[in-house]
């Protein structure tokens, strides 16, 4: 994971995993709707799971 989009996991959650696809988008915005460290969490989660 790369210093930018561990920055974006940090500022704007739903940005960061703009690219793992729309469930993962829809539960990090969930998830940061409920509560920022949970949406952060589940980004940081979703970003450094390997493929």
């Amino acid at each position: 994971m790369s210093c930018l989009r561990a920055l974006l996991c940090l500022i704007f959650p739903p940005a960061a995993v703009l690219d793992k696809g729309c469930g993962s988008i829809l539960l990090v915005t969930v998830l940061t709707c409920c509560a920022w460290v949970p949406g952060v969490l589940g980004a940081i989660l979703i970003c450094t799971r390997s493929n």
